[in-house]
């Protein structure tokens, strides 16, 4: 038999609603697991192994009682160190927050609880979600970045010490560091998610992110959590369908629209070969594969995300920043300086820009199933000092669309690739679909050097 932290986060929860595992045997694998290979990949902030096993025990006390089970009963889930968890540190891996100890939980934490999951533990991150690097270590090849910001969150995916986790998106912080650990990354439409309990970057660009090994697991956290939040202002009244069913009742091959203009032209040539060998990989599976247009709006949507981001992010720090200015890494504290001195003139204009790109993108995204590009301009970086480049992600983030990275291959160095396919405006049921059909002609079940369950 596997290893139980050999299982899919799916795999997993019907093996215990049909008790055929435990709880308790689940967060031990796992916990031994983290016991095994922490002291190297540097992925978390906290473990209560004691309070993660007493959890456990009550969730399998609920099987025996015939209690109704969630999604995600028994399912031990790793948060990212932005999110708000009652009773423990939330540190955001800043000295500004070392001692901070919520008093109640973000509201997709809450959600995560309902459905049954248990929180493993807090997950490192880059100092507030920005860009100085943290000290996780990527498990295929420590030489190379693990991506950020969600760091932690990507590599105990992919490393087997979790089954799922949350990570956050203001640039490309979920999908980035999904791709250079082989793992999926799931940023949902801006406003799906409730950010009220998370610490924020920049409050119209932030989206919660979700990071697992298939499209699957995904889909079952993203409806454990989607939905309106009264306490989150930009939280959305859209419907939530039932996503999995989105995925299991997908009829026929899907309608991809593949992005080669400023994709397929910033990329290196290794990526650019496997993103064409995917799209046609999925023509020849079946899938419709055409070429599609950026509008003309895209040649500002970096300039409008920086102004935003920027502004926004000083705009939080600004009280803290006045005492503890020598506290900030030093790109985190370019980044308030130069917040702190764009004029408002600027800055409204940028959000106009953004809603007319955002128009345009939506637009373009609502004639294809989904849109087709690479996750990153290369694999991961052979560089420390860095968390590799969100250029492919921030317009998707920026537009607020739906957006998922898939693994695809692996690159010469034996590194992860990864495709990232987007979608309309809060039909990730439909991306959704297709992803999980790319996924299953793809193919790819990627493991990292020393954490295939031996």
């Amino acid at each position: 038999m596997a290893e139980l932290f050999d299982l899919t986060l799916t795999q997993a929860a019907e093996a215990i609603r049909r008790r055929e595992i435990s709880a308790v045997a689940l967060a031990q694998s796992l916990l031994g697991r983290i016991e095994k290979l922490e002291p190297t990949l540097k992925a978390w902030v906290t473990i209560d192994r004691e309070d993660v096993l007493s959890a456990a025990q009550q969730r399998d006390e609920e099987v025996e009682t015939g209690r109704r089970l969630g999604p995600l009963h028994g399912i031990p889930i790793g948060l990212k160190d932005i999110f708000y968890t009652a009773g423990m540190k939330t540190t955001a891996c800043s000295k500004i927050y070392a001692d901070f100890v919520p008093t109640y939980d973000a509201t997709s934490v809450t959600r995560l609880k309902q459905a049954g999951a248990i929180v493993l533990g807090i997950a490192v991150t880059t100092e507030f979600a920005t860009a100085d690097p943290s000290p996780t270590v990527n498990p295929w090849n420590p030489a190379h970045t693990p991506g950020g910001s969600s760091s932690g969150s990507a590599v105990a995916v992919a490393a087997r010490m979790c089954h799922g986790a949350l990570g956050s998106q203001t640039g490309g912080s979920t999908c980035r560091p999904a791709a250079y650990n082989g793992a999926v990354g799931l940023k949902a439409t801006y406003g799906r998610i409730s950010r009220y309990g998370v610490v924020p970057v920049s409050w119209s660009l932030d989206t919660v992110g979700i990071i697992t090994r298939t499209v699957l697991d995904a889909a079952t956290m993203l409806g454990a959590m989607a939905g309106h939040d009264p306490n989150d202002p930009s939280s959305s009244n859209e419907r939530v369908p039932n996503y999995r069913a989105a995925i299991s009742g997908i009829a026929s091959p899907p309608k991809i629209g593949l992005i080669r203009d400023f994709f397929l032209e910033r990329c290196d040539d290794e990526v650019r070969k496997n993103t064409e060998d995917v799209a046609q990989r999925l023509s020849k599976a079946g899938a419709i594969v055409e070429e599609v247009s950026l509008p003309e709006s895209f040649a500002t949507c970096y300039a409008s995300h920086r102004i935003v981001m920027q502004v926004e992010c000083a705009a939080f720090h600004q009280e803290f920043f006045q005492e503890r200015a020598d506290d900030y890494g030093p790109r985190l504290r370019s980044t308030i300086e130069s917040g702190m001195l764009i004029p408002g003139v600027q800055y409204m204009q940028s959000q106009r820009m953004r809603r007319h790109f955002r128009q345009e993108m939506s637009a373009m995204a609502s004639r294809v199933d989904a849109l087709l590009t690479p996750t990153t301009p290369a694999p991961a970086p052979r560089d420390l000092n860095t968390t590799g480049d969100p250029v492919f992600q921030a317009p998707w983030t920026s537009s607020g669309l739906p957006t998922i990275t898939i693994p695809s291959g692996l690159s010469q160095s034996g590194l992860p690739l990864g495709v990232q396919l987007e979608g309309a405006p809060f039909r990730e049921d439909k991306l959704l679909a297709t992803a999980r059909w790319c996924e299953v002609v793809l193919g790819m079940d990627m493991v990292p050097p020393g954490a295939n369950g031996k």
